[in-house]
């Protein structure tokens, strides 16, 4: 597979930097008590699938991105169910918790995208 010169140009990558403001403004209105408790595990999470996906950007072997594309994609999986959650406890409204559940949903087929390339 050739490269992109730069992390910044996959798309995957935009598209979770999306996601983890999307994360962001979604969580800001949760209770004083989930500062850090499940507000911060879903940003914490947002933030690593972006995160994992640079890093896996800048590995040197198909094997190695392989790896940091599979955990951007444990990531998402910690987000998705942190979200459910999250709304299943109304601290997230449902609107806000689907937006955030169909992006992570987005995130993670170009993702799978490219591990079927790095195969």
């Amino acid at each position: 597979m050739t490269r992109t010169r730069h992390y910044r140009d996959l798309i995957a990558w935009q598209k979770a930097m999306d996601l983890a403001r999307l994360t962001y403004e979604s969580t800001e209105g949760f209770p004083n008590s989930e500062t850090f408790g499940l507000r911060m595990q879903l940003r914490r999470s947002s933030v690593a699938v972006a995160s994992h996906i640079a890093d896996a950007h800048g590995r040197l072997t198909d094997q190695e991105m392989r790896k940091g594309l599979g955990a951007a994609r444990a990531a998402l999986n910690e987000l998705q169910t942190q979200a459910e959650l999250a709304s299943g406890l109304g601290f997230m409204d449902s609107i806000a918790a689907e937006r955030l559940l169909d992006l992570s949903i987005e995130v993670a087929k170009i993702i799978n995208g490219l591990l079927g390339v790095l195969e």
